[in-house]
């Protein structure tokens, strides 16, 4: 697993630590003892059968180390039947991909000796943090020693010490060694290679799990996929074309390449997962957020106790409070817009009355502080929406993200693109428009690149550099210990997920896809952009924060949503579930029912065809043909809107979303799937069709038995 370091259990087993649990320095003692018998027990006795072993972390700036930072690890036949219960899927020999089993375990292709190569470390965290997720109390009425933390019988430890301050954190470590190779093959060196990729993305997928590696080969897929429209856009911006037909021409190829941007993606995002084990992976059953709270009642489906809130009381919430607060904010950042567009007023004025470089240079200053304003509104808005999303108190993490997805986007895009669609459809300054998008891009990815990448770089090198001097002093050219790398990754700050990254990626295709008409060159502004975010983004996944635990997906998280499954009907039995998985005699059968779409940036695309046809029919070329009448004109254009919108359907539906290779691999698999659970069934079916009373019967209760039934 992790290379060089190992560490003895209370017991004296070895084990490579590779996860760091770290309870506040107060902690209780009693608490302390109970959570390491709990961790350790067995799991028969409620337990889940982690080692884990104490380490002092040293401080630094003249402060103590934490002494309660233990170092959690597992055996690798525990890591293996972990495997089999968070429903990893693996490669079996016939090249399929299939649920992984403990008992079938010699027949998987990477299964080799003891079995030590099967699984990544990032996998081995994820499985470690599974089985601390599902640590849950027994009898115990609070946590020892504090008998305000509550607990009752079914409810999660590791849940409970976070939201009571117990538990400060948990997280994987590093493998330094690891760390460096994918560094050097990652962002090191230009890699130009005949490969599908140009980023190590089975190599981020083993070290980071499948979430992050998503998203990196989204990234460079949609850099990639921008550039016909930047090597079309540079000749429209050099030239000037403000012919009609050179602009109809672009604004179909936008819609087109806009269409199949996104189906290819379908595709390759399949092709991904597929070649991951998590195309065909089961959806965890949901537990309770962390955060929240309610009265104590009883969950029908787990059998367990829990908290419960009324669904009534969170709507009067969201309909009272959230609602009329997001309004609030968007009337707010309309009155902002104004007051833009009064700068602008002023900033021409003053060009009018003194045309000079000066006054000329002048011109943008207002763009730029209203691009600056913009960021920062995002910004304070985001943490609001948080805090909204936290008072509301959804029971689940879906939950809770889709709303807080809904307030952030809804915001992001009235208030990065009102001012354009108001310039656009009321002012109808296409110059203006021209500039203020430029403007509102071009700084928008300054302060992106600073907030994302130079920022968080210079706070963390200022934050260790007197511990890493202390080191180098201590230690010389030595390996740092495992305690002092603990306490130097334990101070890194907490990479909080992909959402922001694509929330970024989101706008960047709103603003070429939007106004490409009239702004050509946004999409050069783009790929530069994005040759920057690949190598920041993994610059600061190696050495900024702390390593994220892995996530496995099968697409871009909530950027996609399922849209369609079916009911599967099999002897008496109804099923309906994006995946459906039997457990019988150790054999995992499966049924796959998913298709996503992609929402987010699917909905942008449509928004992106009326826009343009809309700002066809303002050109001044257009309306010289119809200068009698303006109803003729909005009828061609709503015309044109809807055939070119029924094209892009149509374009969506003839292709797949699947590979057809992969297609066929999945319904493979299902039909076995279904004749092993056909199999398996049928003795039961069998038995619990025979008649009782037969075996009862004499021998002439049997005769009167068979005059007695009807004869057809």
């Amino acid at each position: 697993m992790q290379s060089g370091w190992s560490v003895p259990d209370s017991d004296g087993t070895a084990f490579t630590p590779m996860v760091v649990l770290e309870l506040a320095p107060d902690t209780n003692e009693e608490a302390i003892k109970w959570l390491l018998s709990r961790i350790r027990d067995r799991e028969q006795n409620g337990g889940v059968e982690l080692l884990l072993e104490q380490t002092l972390t040293g401080g630094h700036d003249g402060q103590k180390g934490n002494p309660n930072v233990f170092l959690v690890g597992s055996t690798l036949e525990r890591l293996l039947h972990g495997a089999e219960d968070v429903g990893l899927f693996k490669e079996f020999n016939d090249g399929s991909m299939r649920a992984f089993t403990y008992t079938n375990k010699d027949n998987f292709k990477d299964f080799q000796g003891d079995g030590d190569s099967l699984l990544s470390v990032a996998e081995c965290q994820y499985i470690i943090k599974h089985k601390l997720d599902t640590l849950r109390a027994k009898d115990e009425a609070n946590v020892p020693g504090y008998p305000k933390a509550k607990l009752y019988p079914g409810k999660s430890i590791i849940r409970r010490l976070q939201s009571k301050g117990i538990l400060l954190q948990v997280f994987p470590l590093h493998d330094k060694e690891e760390l460096k190779r994918l560094s050097f093959s990652w962002y090191k060196k230009v890699k130009f290679s005949s490969s599908s990729s140009f980023q190590p993305l089975n190599d981020i997928r083993r070290y980071f799990g499948e979430g992050l590696a998503l998203y990196f080969g989204f990234l460079e897929y949609f850099t990639f996929a921008m550039l016909p429209m930047a090597l079309i856009g540079i000749p429209y911006y050099l030239w000037d074309w403000e012919d009609y037909d050179k602009y109809v021409l672009f604004a179909v190829f936008n819609l087109v390449w806009s269409t199949v941007f996104l189906e290819v993606w379908k595709r390759s995002s399949a092709s991904l997962a597929y070649s991951w084990g998590t195309l065909s992976r089961k959806k965890a059953f949901e537990e309770p957020r962390a955060g929240f709270h309610g009265v104590l009642g009883f969950n029908p489906v787990t059998g367990r106790k829990e908290p419960v809130y009324p669904n009534s009381k969170r709507q009067l919430k969201i309909y009272l409070l959230s609602v009329p607060f997001v309004l609030l904010c968007l009337y707010l950042s309309f009155y902002i817009m104004m007051i833009y567009f009064d700068m602008e007023h002023w900033a021409l004025a003053l060009y009018e009355v003194e045309p000079n470089f000066w006054t000329g240079l002048f011109l943008f200053v207002p763009s730029i502080i209203y691009a600056v304003v913009i960021e920062v509104l995002n910004l304070l808005y985001r943490y609001a929406a948080e805090f909204l999303t936290d008072w509301e108190n959804h029971r689940l993490e879906s939950s809770y993200q889709n709303h807080l997805v809904l307030k952030v986007l809804v915001f992001n895009f009235f208030n990065c693109f009102a001012s354009l669609f108001y310039i656009a459809f009321v002012m109808q300054d296409m110059v203006l428009l021209r500039q203020s998008l430029a403007t509102l891009l071009i700084t928008s990815q300054i302060l992106n690149q600073i907030m994302e990448a130079f920022l968080p770089y210079w706070l963390q090198r200022r934050r260790n550099k007197k511990a890493h001097k202390r080191l180098v002093k201590v230690m010389g050219d030595r390996e740092l210990p495992l305690p002092e790398q603990a306490q130097l990754e334990s101070d890194m700050s907490t990479y909080l997920g992909t959402f922001d990254d694509y929330l970024e990626q989101f706008l960047l295709f709103g603003y070429v896809s939007l106004f490409s008409c009239v702004y050509p060159l946004a999409a050069v502004l783009v790929v530069l952009n994005n040759i920057t975010e690949v190598y920041s983004d993994a610059f600061k996944m190696c050495h900024v924060f702390k390593r994220p635990f892995a996530e496995p997906a099968s697409n871009i998280g909530v950027w996609q949503v399922d849209i369609d499954s079916h009911a599967i009907v099999s002897k008496g039995i109804d099923i309906y579930s994006p995946l459906l998985l039997f457990k019988m005699n150790n054999d995992i059968i499966f049924v796959l029912m998913s298709s996503d779409l992609q929402l987010a940036f699917e909905t942008m695309s449509v928004i992106a065809v009326v826009t343009n046809c809309a700002l066809i029919g303002l050109s001044p070329q257009m309306k010289a043909y119809f200068l009698e009448s303006d109803t003729q004109l909005i009828l061609l254009v709503v015309c044109v809107e809807h055939i070119l919108l029924a094209f892009k359907f149509i374009l969506a539906f003839v292709i797949p979303d699947v590979p057809k290779q992969i297609q066929i691999k999945l319904a493979r698999l299902e039909f076995e799937s279904l004749e092993v659970l056909k199999k398996k069934m049928r003795p039961h079916l069998r038995k619990s069709w025979r008649p009782r009373r037969a075996q009862t019967l004499t021998s002439e209760e049997e005769e009167e038995e068979r005059h007695r039934q009807p004869r057809y």
